[in-house]
């Protein structure tokens, strides 16, 4: 529970953010098709640390919102 509640945090936040965004940048240089792919899910972590939920929350027993896992007591 300790890492989604990291992740949720806004240093957690930022870093997915960052890492999609990288994804993104990394897939469009490398062009063709496996660059895109990485593009295309380089768009997950983007989303999902703008929106602040978890993907992998429910794998940890955790909340998929962010909000609701940070208003959970340690």
């Amino acid at each position: 529970m300790s890492f989604a509640r990291f992740m949720a945090g806004p240093v957690g936040r930022g870093i997915r953010v960052v890492a999609g965004l990288v994804m993104i940048v990394a897939g469009l240089v490398i062009g063709s098709g496996s660059g895109y792919a990485l593009a295309a899910v380089g768009l997950l972590p983007l989303i999902a640390g703008l929106l602040n939920v978890c993907v992998i929350a429910p794998v940890l027993k955790a909340p998929f919102s962010g909000k609701t896992c940070l208003a959970q007591p340690r």
